[in-house]
C-alpha cells in the first residue's frame, strides 16, 4: 500500500456534515479490511507505548510527555509535521503516562498537573478515541492537533496556505499570486455544520470526528480552526477553547470522545458522529470526569410556534458547566436534545443565529424533560416590526449583504471581494446586495443610504435600528440623517480578538436604536433623505484591522 501512495493520484479534501457524511459512508464503508496478520495489543519500545489495534493501525504514545509520536496506517507513517508530534495544545511537557488493557480496549492515560488526557484503542478498529479533561487555566487553550506529514494529502481549499506564500496579516493570513487569500482560520463551517474534518486520497481517508463540544465555549455557531496544509505538512484540529473570538467564558471538565479515524477513502462511519456515538465500553475505564449515558438526561419540545418558516431554528442549552444544541423540525418546531448532564440550563431558541426566545429548563439523570409548545413572542423577533424600509434580514447573520458569504473563507482584501465602498438607494431593488457586510473605520466608514419619505412620514419622529453580529476594537455605528447627528452609542460586549479578518462574523448580536426627530427629515418629498453611517472607536489600527462591525440588518420603523 505504501508504494501505491507514491503513484500520482487525485487527492481531495473534505469537511463533512452528518447527512452528507452518512451517505458517503454507506457507499464506501467505514473501515478498510483488517490485516489478518495484525494482533491486538501493546508493547513498550523504551520511549513509547506502542498500540496495535489489530486492524491496519499502529500508533505510539510518548511515555515522557503523552505526545502521539507515530501513526502508521497500512504501513505508511502519517504522523509528522515540521518535526512536531501530535498533542494537546502545543505539547504538554513532562507528564505521567500509563497504559492498561481491559479485554478488547487499551487505554493510555496522560497526567500533566491538573490536566488529564486519554487515548483509547478498540480491537479491530482503525480509530483512536481521545478525551481531554482540563480542570483550570494552567493550560492556556484546549485543542488537539493531529500533525500530518507533508505530501500525503494535497489541499488548495480556503483553509490551506500551501500555495500562498505572501503574508498579509499577523503571520497566519496569506495571499496567493492570483490575489486569493488562504488561512488555517478560513474553515467556512460553524460547529453545527460538520461532524468530521479531514482529507482523502480516494483510497485512504484521515479524519478527526469532533466531540459533542459539551465543554467547549461559543455555542452551535462558533467558527474556529479545523485543518490546514502548508509546505511542511498539515494539521487537523479539535478546538474546544481557543481564546479567539470567544463569546462565552471557558468551561472546564472532561471533553470527548473525539476520534482520529482512518478509512478506505470514504467518510468515517456515521456511528462515530456526535449524537450517535455510544461508548458503553468506556464506562468502567476510570476516565476522570466521565459520565455514562445513564447519568445523563434529555430535553424534548413538542413544537415551537411563532416561527418564520423561511428560516432554520436551533435550540441551545447552556450553563457555566456545559452546552448542547439541536435542530428544530421545520414542519412544527419539534426538537430533542439528548446526552445532557444534569443541571439547570438557559434554553435559547435561535432564528438563524438570532436569539428570539429564552427560558429555563432543568435536566435530571435518566429522565426526559418534556416541554409544551414554545411560543415566540412577536416582539422578540425584530423582523415583525413594521418598517418604512429595511435592508437585510433579521437572522443574526450578515447573509445577503455584499461579500458576506466570501468572508467566511477569505480575507477582506481578497481579489474576489467586491468593492467595500459604494452607496445604497432605497427602492433600487438591490439594497441588500449593494450594502457591505462589514464596515470599518479606515475602509468604508461614511456609507450613505438614500431614501424618500411621504409627507406624513416626514412629519413624524421615527426609530432607526442597526443590528450587528460582532465588532472589532469596539467599532460601532454613529449615524447622521441629513444635518442631524446622533450621539455616539456605548460599545456592546464583544470578543476582543480578531474576527472580521479571520472568517468569523460571530460575536454577540446587538441592536443599536436611534430616535430620529421629525425635524431631521426633509420636507420636500421629491428629494432624497441621506443617512450616513460612520464607524466610531478610539481603538484598532489601520485598514481591515481598524475598528469595524458586521451588519445583521438595518431599518427605519414606521
Amino acid at each position: 500500500m505504501s508504494g501505491s501512495l507514491n503513484r500520482p493520484v487525485r487527492r481531495r479534501a473534505f469537511v463533512l456534515g452528518g447527512a452528507a457524511a452518512a451517505g458517503t459512508a454507506a457507499l464506501a464503508g467505514p473501515f478498510a479490511t483488517a490485516a489478518s496478520a495484525a494482533a491486538f495489543g501493546w508493547s513498550d519500545d523504551g520511549s513509547n507505548y506502542v498500540v496495535d489495534t489489530g486492524a491496519n493501525l499502529v500508533f505510539k504514545v510518548s511515555k515522557t510527555n503523552g505526545d502521539l509520536t507515530s501513526l502508521v496506517y497500512k504501513g505508511t507513517e502519517y504522523q509528522g509535521y515540521g518535526g512536531k508530534n501530535s498533542h494537546v495544545e502545543s505539547g504538554l511537557g513532562a507528564s505521567t503516562v500509563t497504559i492498561t488493557q481491559s479485554g478488547t480496549t487499551i487505554l493510555v492515560s496522560v497526567a500533566y498537573g491538573t490536566l488529564k488526557h486519554y487515548y483509547a484503542a478498540r480491537s479491530g478498529e482503525n480509530n483512536v478515541y481521545l478525551w481531554t479533561n482540563k480542570a483550570d487555566t494552567s493550560v492556556s487553550a484546549t485543542r488537539y492537533i493531529v500533525r500530518v506529514k507533508a505530501g500525503l494529502f494535497l489541499n488548495d481549499e480556503p483553509d490551506s496556505y500551501t500555495y500562498a506564500p505572501t503574508v498579509i496579516e499577523s503571520a497566519d493570513v496569506f495571499a496567493k499570486s492570483d490575489g486569493q487569500t488562504r488561512s488555517k482560520h478560513y474553515a467556512k463551517r460553524r460547529v453545527i455544520d460538520y461532524s468530521a474534518i479531514g482529507w482523502t486520497t480516494g483510497s485512504v481517508g484521515l479524519y478527526i470526528v469532533r466531540s459533542n463540544h459539551e465543554k467547549a465555549s461559543g455555542g452551535p455557531f462558533y467558527r474556529s480552526l479545523l485543518r490546514h496544509q502548508s509546505t511542511d505538512g498539515g494539521g487537523l484540529y479539535e478546538i474546544l477553547y481557543y481564546g479567539e473570538n470567544q463569546t462565552e467564558a471557558e468551561r472546564f471538565g472532561l471533553q470527548g470522545p473525539y476520534v482520529i479515524a482512518f478509512t478506505d477513502g470514504g467518510a468515517p462511519s456515521s456511528s462515530l458522529y456526535p449524537g450517535t456515538l455510544t461508548t458503553t465500553w468506556a464506562d468502567s475505564l476510570g476516565i476522570s470526569g466521565y459520565v455514562a449515558a445513564s447519568g445523563r438526561g434529555k430535553v424534548a419540545g413538542v413544537g415551537i410556534s411563532g416561527r418564520d418558516t423561511a428560516y432554520a431554528y436551533t435550540v441551545g442549552l447552556a450553563n457555566s458547566a456545559a452546552q448542547y444544541w439541536g435542530s428544530a423540525r421545520s414542519s412544527d418546531g419539534y426538537f430533542s436534545i439528548g446526552g445532557v448532564l444534569p443541571g439547570t440550563y438557559t434554553l435559547t431558541v435561535f432564528k438563524g443565529e438570532l436569539a428570539v426566545h429564552t427560558t429555563s429548563v432543568t435536566v435530571t439523570a435518566g429522565a426526559t424533560t418534556t416541554l409544551n409548545t414554545i411560543a415566540i413572542a412577536s416582539s422578540n423577533d425584530p423582523a415583525n416590526a413594521t418598517a418604512i424600509w429595511r435592508i437585510g434580514t433579521w437572522d443574526g447573520t450578515p447573509a445577503g449583504f455584499k461579500n458576506a458569504d466570501l468572508m467566511t473563507y477569505a480575507h477582506p482584501s481578497d481579489v474576489r471581494a467586491a468593492a467595500w465602498t459604494g452607496n445604497v438607494v432605497i427602492g433600487s431593488g438591490s439594497e441588500t446586495a449593494s450594502f457591505p457586510a462589514y464596515i470599518w473605520k479606515d475602509v468604508n466608514s461614511g456609507l450613505l443610504v438614500y431614501f424618500k419619505l411621504t409627507a406624513a412620514q416626514a412629519a413624524a419622529a421615527h426609530t432607526l435600528r442597526i443590528g450587528v453580529t460582532t465588532a472589532y476594537a469596539n467599532g460601532r455605528p454613529q449615524i447622521t440623517v441629513n444635518s442631524w447627528v446622533s450621539s455616539v452609542p456605548s460599545p456592546p460586549t464583544q470578543p476582543s480578538t480578531r474576527s472580521l479578518t479571520v472568517g468569523s462574523y460571530r460575536g454577540n448580536n446587538n441592536t443599536f436604536t436611534y430616535s430620529v426627530p421629525a425635524s431631521a427629515w426633509l420636507t420636500d418629498t421629491s428629494r432624497y433623505n441621506v443617512l450616513k453611517i460612520d464607524v466610531v472607536s478610539g481603538s484598532g489600527t489601520t485598514s481591515y484591522l481598524s475598528a469595524g462591525t458586521s451588519i445583521d440588518a438595518l431599518d427605519l420603523l414606521s
